[in-house]
């Protein structure tokens, strides 16, 4: 079979059978499609004429293109469960990929923000305009709920639910989690929700609970530029982005004495190993724990 039919099936498989997301399947199809013309250069007409030197071949070429070794793993990884999937099907006989190990990474860690740094960046909006109103309810709900960028953006009214304090999340692999939701992001919310959201929607209709002047839903790229904007202003580093506040709401909790568990359920990792990674402790609060509990600290 040709390349494009195997990674038609492979997508297709991957959507029905593992019910990933769409964004998460675009990406795979990328790195493979990617992956399938490199190869095609080295004389690989088909999946089934890959072997492993081309594979070698291929790391090398991403490696002297820059792409980091956290990329490069992510690359391969699509790349071998492309070929495993294969192999399940009895279109190959073995594994192009199978002897091949990730590229080693240092761990980098993640900008977290100390708690008046938070303070300060969700102070910066100006509430007395209805944008100002909706960045602040926006931003305190990213750092209240610990929410990924497009959980942010893609919150629909139906989610929320006020009285319970709490919001229905539906994460990566459409996997369902509730988090609570903080006394000073559900007032902010109300008020945005009662007074901005009306006179930004006019008289258009949404689902989408944070919206634009014409009635859109904020997009991912507009809430980056939304942070650094206030970041800047605030003082603080121009690199701050979404994902930081998801970071400081992780850490935070941890700081203040959260179990590792709870905190991952939270944050809706189904590996408590990828909340280790994701959760930064400095060494500070290591070391306060340590004089804490430890017999002899």
């Amino acid at each position: 079979m040709s390349w494009q039919e195997d990674i038609d099936d492979y997508l297709a498989f991957i959507s029905v059978e593992k019910g990933l997301a769409n964004k998460t399947i675009e990406a795979y199809s990328f790195d493979i499609i990617d992956f399938s013309s490199f190869t095609k250069g080295l004389g690989c007409n088909s999946p089934e004429q890959v072997r492993t030197k081309h594979v070698v071949k291929w790391l090398t070429h991403l490696k002297k293109s820059g792409i980091s070794a956290a990329s490069t793993s992510r690359k391969l990884s699509s790349v071998r469960g492309f070929f495993r999937y294969l192999l399940m099907e009895n279109r190959i006989s073995t594994s192009p990929t199978a002897i091949i190990g990730n590229p080693r990474a240092g761990r980098k860690l993640p900008l977290v923000l100390t708690p008046q740094e938070v303070d300060r960046l969700l102070n910066e909006p100006d509430i007395a305009k209805p944008t100002g109103l909706r960045d602040r309810a926006m931003l305190e709900v990213l750092y209240s709920c610990g929410l990924r960028a497009s959980e942010t953006v893609g919150l629909q009214m139906g989610q929320i639910n006020m009285e319970g304090r709490f919001l229905k999340i539906t994460g990566k692999g459409n996997k369902e989690r509730i988090v609570p939701l903080g006394a000073e992001a559900k007032s902010w919310l109300e008020e945005y929700t009662t007074k901005a959201r009306p006179h930004l929607l006019k008289k258009a209709k949404s689902y989408y609970c944070f919206v634009g002047k014409r009635g859109r839903h904020i997009s991912r790229q507009r809430l980056w530029q939304i942070i650094k904007q206030y970041s800047i202003r605030a003082g603080l580093s121009g690199k701050v982005y979404p994902h930081c506040l998801r970071h400081c709401f992780a850490t935070h909790l941890l700081e203040g004495g959260a179990d590792l568990r709870a905190v991952q359920l939270l944050l809706g990792h189904s590996d408590i190993g990828t909340t280790q990674i994701y959760t930064h402790l400095d060494t500070g609060y290591l070391r306060k724990i340590h004089r804490r509990f430890h017999p002899r600290p």
